[in-house]
């Protein structure tokens, strides 16, 4: 699929950093390609903020970072995943 601006919404901001929620279908390795991240995204995210990616298919949920935005293609890091188990 593709970025969906919908799903985009931010969480906290502080001096200058935020904190993202971006809820959606798409598998980390389709969000992880520079690019993704379009319209209005580009004009928010900033080079360092930090994502959180709720897969909601799968589901599974991943931290993102903002490497980089030229003001065209914001590029995110690969993604590190937040375990969702239980063993008790």
């Amino acid at each position: 699929m593709a970025y969906a601006s919908s799903g985009l919404g931010m969480l906290a901001t502080c001096n200058g950093w935020s904190l993202w929620l971006y809820k959606t279908t798409d598998a980390i390795a389709t969000i992880n390609s520079a690019g993704y991240f379009t319209g209005d995204a580009v004009n928010m995210l900033q080079v360092r903020d930090m994502i959180i990616v709720a897969d909601t298919n799968a589901p599974t949920t991943s931290f993102v970072t903002v490497l980089s935005n030229d003001g065209t293609t914001v590029d995110v890091s690969d993604g590190t995943a937040v375990a969702e188990t239980d063993s008790d």
